[in-house]
């Protein structure tokens, strides 16, 4: 009688992947994500202009005080409100441009299948901007220093320095909030000539609507700083800001900025991206 001999069995091959433990994917660093949208705001030959455009309206408007202003007038202050006027409208375009940029390049669709929470991709670009804004204001005040040394050696007279940390601090919350409301109209609009425009009825339209209301109409002269958002901000760069003046700030740009900028951002949130 012979004895069956069975041969073992080779096991069946596992299914790659079927029981092996999950990978941990690490979320994105936020600082990261800065980075990345500090870079945008770099690539595109309009953004890259516009940027430069910081630095060369720094120095035509040091090298205008120097040429064209009295002797007196070479001062620190002067010098910061002539480069604080045309950076008052370069950056809050770059505002806009930081957050319309995905819309009008059509990369918003890539941006938020890389990092699908759109909340950390806005957030990013809002410090990116509010570091451009600071950086900006810096450089202008170091500029500006330089001009007044140059401008008082010109002039055979002695600097002066008329400008305090609470001012140039003042000085810089204004632009900020020039900046926001670039953001705020970005966000709402996600569309860059429509921002644009935007923010140009914000800061020149209904100002001299405003204004003109005010001197026609007695009764909302004392209104109009409740109301009026640029009027609040200006205080800003050339009075000294009293607790009232601080509390009608609060209250216009609770009005014209921060309500309309939680509006846009719901509707970024919950919008389709295509």
């Amino acid at each position: 009688m012979s004895t069956a001999t069975q041969s073992p069995t080779a096991p069946a091959p596992a299914v790659a992947g079927a029981h092996a433990a999950p990978r941990a994917v690490r979320p994105i660093p936020t600082a990261r994500l800065v980075k990345v949208e500090l870079r945008k705001m770099f690539d595109t030959r309009a953004g890259f202009w516009m940027m430069a455009s910081v630095g060369i309206v720094t120095v035509l408007a040091t090298a205008a005080v120097i040429l064209w202003a009295p002797d007196e007038a070479i001062t620190q202050g002067t010098f910061s409100t002539a480069i604080g006027m045309p950076l008052s409208v370069v950056l809050p375009i770059i505002a806009v441009m930081s957050v319309t940029g995905e819309y009008s390049q059509r990369t918003g669709l890539t941006t938020y299948t890389l990092v699908p929470w759109r909340g950390r991709v806005l957030a990013a670009k809002l410090v990116g901007t509010l570091l451009v804004g600071v950086v900006a204001m810096f450089l202008a005040l170091a500029v500006g220093a330089v001009g007044n040394l140059l401008g008082s050696a010109i002039t055979g007279l002695d600097p002066v320095w008329d400008i305090t940390t609470t001012q140039f601090a003042n000085i810089v919350l204004a632009n900020v909030l020039g900046m926001l409301m670039g953001f705020m109209l970005g966000v709402l609009f996600r569309s860059t000539p429509g921002a644009i425009v935007g923010y140009f009825v914000y800061s020149l339209v209904l100002p001299i609507a405003f204004g003109t209301l005010a001197a026609l109409q007695s009764w909302f002269a004392d209104l109009q700083p409740w109301v009026d958002v640029q009027f609040a901000i200006t205080r800003l760069f050339d009075q000294t800001m009293t607790a009232e003046y601080w509390q009608q700030l609060g209250v216009t740009t609770l009005v014209w900025l921060w309500i309309p900028l939680a509006l846009g951002l719901r509707a970024i949130l919950r919008a389709e991206v295509k």
